[in-house]
């Protein structure tokens, strides 16, 4: 088995995912699928769902399969062209990736209708530093990451990026209170949010911004202005 067929097959046998699928009735959901690999995920989400690549092997290999996979940056979600709105917005073990994790989290909310869930799946630094002896615990430490995130200032980017919280844990049990207890120590959450419909960045922060072109395109694309 090449290492492909075995991405798919570890998505088919994750536990994790198939409680996240079970639980938001995936596989009948138009999802829209960030940083989609070739595709393994995807495979397992309702008609309409589409993914979202910067590699063009990916890409061309999702298809083979039948599978609907664009290229693009979606940090440039501008110039996607996708169009709104997705039931779900799936984006694991991708946001740590990312040059901008507001402008993408600010810019998602384009993609996102009332109803639109957005699933974010993070490693997270453990609370505990004593933890990182462990392996499962040093994931969030990756080499090829950028950006870090513990608990709390992950629930904090994403809410001041405009998103209503409506859940974060690691979907390592079935039965919910557990879990997110088990999620104040675990190495991998997931956070489910929806778009705050009534967001405006504060004044004092567009005040600081006035008058500059970046901000200016910024605030345009997001909604903002």
């Amino acid at each position: 088995m090449n290492r492909t067929e075995k991405r798919f097959e570890n998505a088919v046998i994750s536990k994790t995912f198939r409680k996240i699928v079970s639980t938001f009735e995936l596989g009948h959901k138009e999802v829209l699928d960030l940083g989609c690999g070739f595709g393994e995920h995807l495979s397992l989400f309702g008609d309409g769902s589409i993914g979202v690549t910067t590699n063009m092997k990916e890409v061309n290999e999702g298809k083979d399969r039948g599978l609907s996979i664009i290229y693009g940056n979606i940090e440039e979600l501008e110039k996607l062209h996708i169009k709104d709105s997705f039931d779900i917005i799936w984006a694991n073990n991708f946001f740590e990736h990312i040059l901008s994790p507001h402008a993408f989290l600010a810019k998602l909310r384009g993609v996102a209708g009332s109803d639109t869930k957005l699933i974010l799946g993070v490693p997270v630094i453990p609370p505990l530093q004593s933890l990182l002896i462990f392996s499962k615990f040093r994931g969030a430490l990756a080499s090829n990451h950028i950006n870090f995130f513990n608990r709390k200032t992950l629930l904090l980017t994403v809410l001041r990026a405009g998103w209503h919280i409506n859940d974060v844990r690691p979907f390592i049990s079935g039965f919910a209170p557990l879990d997110r207890f088990l999620g104040l120590f675990a190495p991998h959450l997931y956070i489910v949010a929806r778009k705050n419909e009534s967001f405006l960045y504060p004044e004092k922060k567009l005040q600081e911004w006035k008058g500059v072109d970046y901000y200016a395109s910024f605030l345009k694309d997001t909604g903002q202005l």
